[in-house]
């Protein structure tokens, strides 16, 4: 935890995962962000992986660092609150729909600089989420041996989209200090899906080609890289960027005659074109294949490391997070101890280091309500005996 964004006071209206990462994102940097839920949570508040009590873990973490307020949005007057809370902070992280009670129209009425930052499925509007949009854009026909599509579990284009929203709020503020201007900026995931697809030159390259890449299965496209099997089978990943990494990949398991020997076959130099040594991987893996069948993981490693190459053995993510480098030595985790489920455990804070600043530990995830009588307290001004009124109704909801 950092606190390069303090003072900043952001309502986040969202749920599932893009939307809340940003709201994250922004509170790990020190800003103060306020959830506004139904009262017993959203639609994502008992997302599995959950704990034998049906704590959500997913919830937990994704909303660290918040603050909770709970109302009624199925009433008039909890959902005026809301409106009135995102006026009172003038900015606002959401996935509502665009239009309704929470369209940035509706909102600027009483608040014309409001920033509001709204993650969407589709641009116009649609719903779509994280495993229906990497399907449209095409990479489960990559992913895999084929021929069937395989959808990878990690949600993406909800994190690309998450850290996306963020930085966008931080540039609208920045518009806001220079023009008074307010404004809406809306991140759809197919947007962010398709725009990173062409950054990274797809589009581009299946025009070009007039054909979709072949499947390659962990062959890295356009470079040497690929998985391979030690002696006591351990399964390891390694992966050559650079020509100097190149050369010493081969010194490192005596294969430069044999190396040559592909070279002058072939008419080709292998070392200063990672594009041929891509092109002609049929001749070269048999030959890294054998060297490290040879050899157990622990000597390949140290020839790997040695050498400054890129390599990782394939591990579960149990394994993971045992690891003393990843997790139990990582000075991002922290172990939080106020946790809704009562479940101790490491917990990320900033992904981003600085070295001038202090590291503050990761903090908790509120329950739900926690904090709604501070929050209406502070930001609207409402009385203890307005707000106990409001509780008595059922308009707001309290932690228990």
């Amino acid at each position: 935890m950092y606190n390069l964004l303090d003072g900043l006071k952001i309502i986040e209206a969202s749920s599932f995962v893009a939307s809340p990462t940003a709201g994250l994102y922004c509170a790990q940097f020190g800003a103060e962000v306020i959830r506004v839920d139904q009262i017993g949570g959203g639609p994502d508040y008992h997302r599995w992986p959950v704990t034998q009590d049906n704590d959500s873990l997913y919830w937990e973490n994704l909303n660290r660092a918040k603050k909770s307020v709970a109302l009624d949005l199925s009433s008039p007057q909890g959902r005026e609150l809301l409106q009135e809370l995102v006026r009172a902070t003038g900015q606002f992280i959401t996935n509502f729909p665009a239009e309704g009670f929470l369209s940035h129209a509706k909102l600027a009425e009483g608040r014309a600089d409001l920033v509001t930052v709204r993650v969407m499925g589709w641009a116009d509007g649609a719903p779509a989420l994280d495993y229906t949009v990497n399907n449209a854009v095409g990479y489960p026909m990559m992913t895999g041996p084929g021929p069937e599509p395989v959808n990878h579990v990690l949600p993406a284009w909800d994190l690309l989209s998450g850290a996306y929203a963020a930085f966008a709020m931080l540039a609208a503020i920045r518009k806001r200090e220079q023009t008074g201007e307010g404004s809406e900026v809306r991140i759809p995931l197919s947007d962010v899906a398709i725009g990173t697809v062409a950054n990274l030159g797809g589009i581009a390259e299946v025009l070009h080609n007039k054909a979709n890449r072949p499947r390659l299965g962990n062959t890295v496209y356009g470079l040497f890289g690929r998985d391979f099997v030690t002696k006591d089978n351990v399964r390891t990943m390694i992966v050559v960027v650079t020509h100097r990494q190149w050369a010493n990949l081969i010194q490192a398991f005596g294969l430069n005659a044999q190396v040559e020997g592909i070279e002058a076959e072939r008419g080709v130099s292998f070392a200063k074109d990672d594009g041929l040594r891509f092109e002609h991987r049929d001749a070269l893996y048999p030959l890294f294949e054998r060297a490290i069948g040879l050899l157990d993981h622990a000597m390949m490693a140290s020839k790997l490391d040695a050498a400054a190459i890129v390599h990782s053995a394939y591990r579960t993510m149990l394994d993971a997070a045992h690891d003393p480098r990843l997790v139990e030595d990582n000075p991002m985790f922290s172990a939080s101890e106020a946790n809704p489920s009562g479940f101790i455990y490491p917990a990320a804070g900033a992904f981003g280091t600085i070295p001038q600043m202090q590291r503050g530990d990761a903090k908790g995830a509120p329950r739900n309500g926690q904090h709604s009588e501070e929050i209406l307290s502070t930001l609207l001004g409402l009385s203890s005996g307005e707000i106990a009124r409001l509780i008595d109704s059922g308009i707001i909801g309290i932690a228990k």
